[in-house]
This record gives structure tokens, C-alpha cells and sequence, in this order.
């Protein structure tokens, strides 16, 4: 597994429950590779439903796009009935494992959780999406130390090397269905790359921290992603359901290769 490097900006896809057959998955996906394997500055991630990984798997001819995975649980087998291990994951071919997502840690996911299913995939040699977030801003900062906890407690047993294997994927729960105005500015979100960055600094040291992808999630679309990009300086996006988009999603593929 290559280092994380910031020589690409990494734009991932999370299709979420959808699309509801596989050849609407294929035709997206198609759509989406077209302009993806133009571009040179950008490292495009599919996640699309477990059912869907082999057959898009078999659409990829070139390493400018990939096929990730939304969660994988924290063994490899067993007697885990509905689960999928991070084994069987990366024997279909996926690198990247969403893991902690709010929707997941709403229903009751909890750091400990989480940081189990961090080892079990780092234990693979696989790459984490780490995804943190707090669910309301207070004027006393508190939300500061909530994403601090998320942080270190996800983050619980992870060396340095190892840390070249994880990305932070840092998505507000409470901007997701806000309007442009009313969700975090460019400048609100580089404020937060700069706390991110000082908290894994804290942990890790400023050497390797700096080397860890930040991206943003949060209703991203093209209208907004190129600001998020450049004044935000993300090393890149999570994109929910405008990556079911293929002329919108490939909008802000080809604005962050720009940069």
C-alpha cells in the first residue's frame, strides 16, 4: 500500500442505499470513469453498496478510479450473520473502507466500535476513511472536544506508520441538508483542518500528521465544492448523493484537478 501523499486530491463517492439494480450502478459508474481516468491530479473512490463491489470491480481499467466499501465490521469471520470483514472486502479488490460514518454512529456506533473496525482494516494493510463530526456547534467550544474524543479514541492503538493508511473525513452532522448559506464556509472548514491537524500533531507528531488527508463531507455539490476546495484547503471531498450524479460529481472532479 502506497503512503498517503498530498500530490493528489482524493474526491470519494458514497452512493449510500442506492441505486436500487445493478445496471443503474454500472451506467453511474461508467459515467463517472469516463472522466475520472482523464484526470491526473485526482484519485476518484466509488463506494457504492456491498452487492454492487464485485461488478463495478470489474469496470476498472485504470488506477485513477477505484472501488471502496461504505463499513466492514471488526473480525474477519465468524459467526456474524449480516456482516462483511474487511478480508473479504480487500479479496474483492477494495482498498478503501468508509468507517464511522454519522449515519452508522447514530444508530449506535460508538468510538470503541469504530476504533476495533480501524485496527481490523489497518490490520489489512487496507485504507480508512475516518469519518468524524460533531452534531451541533456551541458557543463554549465543547464541540471542539467532542471531535477530539472522536479523534483519539478512534484513532486508540494506531502507530505512525500506520497512520499513512488513514484518511479523515470530517463531515458536521448538523450542516447535512443545510442550505449553502446556512452550512460552513470555506474559511470555517480550514479553520477546522487546522484543529484536525493539530489534534493528530498531538498524537502523532507534526511530521507525520501533516502527511494525513483532511477531506470535507456535508451536501456537497458543484456550485460549492470548488471554494470548499481552495479556500477551505481540504485535500479533498466526501460526496454523498450528488456522486449518484454523474454530470454533477464529474464537475467537481474535474474542478479539483484544476487546482
Amino acid at each position: 500500500m502506497a503512503k498517503n501523499t498530498k500530490i493528489k486530491k482524493i474526491i470519494i463517492g458514497n452512493w449510500k442505499m442506492n441505486p436500487q439494480d445493478s445496471i443503474k450502478a454500472k451506467e453511474i459508474f461508467t459515467s463517472i470513469r469516463k472522466t475520472a481516468r482523464t484526470l491526473t491530479k485526482i484519485k476518484t473512490v466509488i463506494c457504492p453498496p456491498f452487492v454492487y463491489i464485485s461488478e463495478l470491480r470489474k469496470l476498472v481499467n485504470t488506477d485513477r478510479i477505484a472501488v471502496g466499501a461504505q463499513n466492514a465490521f471488526y473480525e474477519n469471520e465468524g459467526s456474524y450473520t449480516g456482516e462483511v470483514s474487511p478480508s473479504i472486502l480487500k479479496n474483492c479488490g477494495v482498498a478503501h473502507i468508509i468507517i464511522g460514518h454519522s449515519e452508522r454512529r447514530a444508530k449506535g456506533e460508538t468510538n470503541e466500535i469504530v476504533n476495533k473496525k480501524v485496527l481490523k482494516v489497518i490490520g489489512e494493510k487496507m485504507t480508512v476513511v475516518l469519518c468524524i463530526g460533531e452534531k451541533e456547534r456551541d458557543h463554549a467550544g465543547e464541540y471542539l472536544n467532542f471531535l477530539k474524543a472522536q479523534i483519539k479514541e478512534s484513532l486508540n492503538g494506531i502507530s505512525k506508520k500506520e497512520l499513512n493508511n488513514i484518511i479523515i473525513a470530517y463531515e458536521p452532522v448538523w450542516a447535512i441538508g443545510k442550505s449553502d448559506k446556512e452550512a460552513p464556509q470555506p474559511a470555517d472548514i480550514y479553520e477546522m483542518t487546522i484543529y484536525i491537524r493539530k489534534v493528530l500533531s498531538d498524537m502523532f507528531g507534526s511530521d507525520v500528521a501533516s502527511m494525513v488527508p483532511v477531506l470535507y463531507g456535508g451536501s456537497v455539490t458543484s456550485k460549492i465544492s470548488l471554494g470548499i476546495l481552495k479556500d477551505g484547503k481540504v485535500d479533498g471531498l466526501l460526496i454523498g448523493r450528488q456522486s449518484l450524479d454523474p454530470q454533477d460529481f464529474s464537475i467537481t472532479l474535474k474542478q479539483a484537478n484544476d487546482l
